[in-house]
């Protein structure tokens, strides 16, 4: 089958300069010439993986060490590791080390009594954690969310595309669609972010002004609703019934599909009686999504007719287009966007004068716009970028259940898995792999710079494949991979045409990071 992509790319006419050192320009300019940049939204249409059996390993065999303990017993055991004894990292952190293995067996939460089966086979390194990505090798139905699922009541009776294996006849249409949505928007979505967020940066500089402080995560929410909905819908959440609750609404809905892997920092017997053993039910939460359904049910009208064009009933299609707005791509900014904020912030005025150098210079030759091809000249701005999608990625856990027998690889030896048992990576590591990446645990804004910089990209994962492979039909990785990336780097772009430096105090939150705005100092020049 013939390949078929899609893009996000701007044609215009630009003065380049080779490089950049130090925030200044090594060389002297090109002449002006005609450029096209792409961003890669999509790749539909390209032949599904192979299926050929495993090669064989030159690596030892080793027994995947590690065990579940004893029935209930041992679930509920590392239940209470995982949530308040140890935490995420210290979890896996310590087995890893304990096993003297980057692969291992343990069990992965919730456990008794959502999970019926919360064994699984743990992938910690920069090699064996991609076999996650590889749908020949893996079955990707109902574990988006991991050992369990939500109800399907809470995206009205349908598995959404998120939980649907690539085998399946709807990933195929539904991908389409939201590749489709992809592209039919966005001429929008450049212009609709700046205008979201010059309104969160008012916000921001009215409260700092008020308080002394301000907090990023509320004024990112509704700026990265209000987005969303404008670029891709063309409606303004306030001029209809929705009003200013989408977020509020939607952080609601979520929090009943995921409350079983999340802690919320209540005490442990609340959490366990709450969020462990019993699902929320849907119903509590039925009325706010009728809402949030009919603002998207009436703002959708194209992309529901494109739906009905390739077989997908407007209701099914209207769900999916909930989850994947809402869950996929307004959950990665709510999480995502926070976190690398802090990391800008942490690194300090430095290389905040770097930015704002490399980006002002490369809008001015540009016209005084930003385009597809002025970021594309920002280097420093695309490895800052990359590496906060490295570090921290938005979405760490993956799940995938063997298709077949396979030998898993790792740096030091091979692994033999059984057909139907679960596998399971905690990204982070994989993506802090020291043998992968120098001074791994650090935010290193230069690392994806240069030629050897680019050769990295292989290793940052973030978007359930590798940053240097395009989404397709046949596979699980991201959709709007290149979207995220784009509106990130968008983020960077108006910040630092905005403000030349900026301060910020950092906690841990249910969902990653709570940024609180200490001080924002307005640009000099632009």
């Amino acid at each position: 089958m013939a390949a078929s992509t899609l893009s996000f790319s701007s044609s215009v006419q630009v003065t380049q300069t080779p490089g950049w050192r130090n925030g200044k320009p090594l060389g002297r300019p090109y002449k002006p010439r005609v450029i096209v940049y792409p961003i890669n939204a999509a790749a539909t249409g390209t032949s599904p993986p192979s299926t050929e059996a495993p090669r064989a390993t030159k690596l030892p065999i080793r027994k995947i060490p590690g065990d579940y303990g004893l029935p209930i017993i041992g679930p509920f055991k590392d239940r209470f590791d995982y949530f308040y004894n140890q935490g995420k990292e210290e979890f896996f952190k310590s087995r890893m080390e304990k096993y003297k293995s980057t692969v291992f067996r343990t069990n992965i939460p919730p456990g008794p009594f959502i999970s019926s089966n919360p064994n699984a086979v743990v992938l910690l390194d920069g090699v064996s954690y991609p076999t996650l990505f590889d749908v020949s090798k893996v079955e990707k139905k109902d574990v988006f969310t991991g050992t369990f699922m939500p109800s399907t009541e809470l995206t009205g009776g349908y598995r959404v595309l998120s939980f649907l294996d690539p085998s399946e006849p709807s990933h195929d249409k539904l991908k389409r669609l939201m590749f489709h949505l992809l592209k039919s928007t966005r001429d929008r979505v450049i212009p609709e972010f700046h205008s979201s967020f010059t309104e969160l940066f008012e916000t921001l500089e009215a409260e700092l002004a008020a308080k002394g402080k301000a907090k990023f995560n509320e004024a990112n929410d509704q700026a990265a609703f209000n987005f969303l909905a404008r670029a891709w819908y063309g409606a303004n959440p306030a001029d209809t019934d929705l009003g200013l609750d989408g977020p509020k609404i939607v952080s609601k809905w979520v929090l009943f599909q995921v409350a079983p892997i999340l802690t919320l920092g209540l005490p442990k017997l609340l959490e366990e009686l709450t969020l462990r053993n019993i699902r929320l039910p849907p119903l509590l939460i039925k009325k706010d999504y009728k809402i949030l359904y009919d603002f998207f049910y009436e703002s959708s009208t194209p992309i529901l007719d494109e739906a009905a064009r390739i077989g997908i009933s407007r209701d099914e299609a209207c769900h999916n287009l909930i989850f994947a707005t809402c869950f996929n791509s307004f959950g990665g900014m709510k999480i995502f966007f926070p976190n690398m904020i802090k990391q800008i912030g942490r690194a300090g005025s430095g290389l905040h004068a770097k930015l704002a150098e490399e980006i002002r210079s490369a809008v001015r030759s540009n016209g005084g716009k930003v385009t597809m091809a002025a970021m594309e000249e920002m280097k420093l701005m695309k490895s800052v970028v990359y590496e906060a999608l490295r570090i921290e990625p938005p979405v760490p856990l993956q799940y995938g259940k063997a298709k077949r027998d396979l030998i898993i690889e790792s740096h030091d030896a091979a692994f033999e898995v059984k057909k139907g048992e679960m596998l399971f990576g905690y990204q982070p590591f994989a993506t802090r792999d020291p043998r992968t990446f120098d001074r791994a645990e650090e935010f290193v804004p230069d690392r994806f710079v240069g030629e050897e910089g680019e050769r990295l990209l292989k290793h940052v994962l973030w978007s359930n494949g590798r940053e240097t492979a395009s989404p397709t039909v046949h596979d699980k990785q991201c959709a709007g991979k290149d979207f995220v990336v784009l509106v990130a780097r968008l983020l960077a772009v108006e910040l630092f045409l905005r403000y030349d430096s900026f301060e910020i105090e950092a906690s841990p939150s249910p969902l990653g990071t709570a940024v609180t705005v200490t001080s924002l100092r307005r640009a000099s020049s632009v």
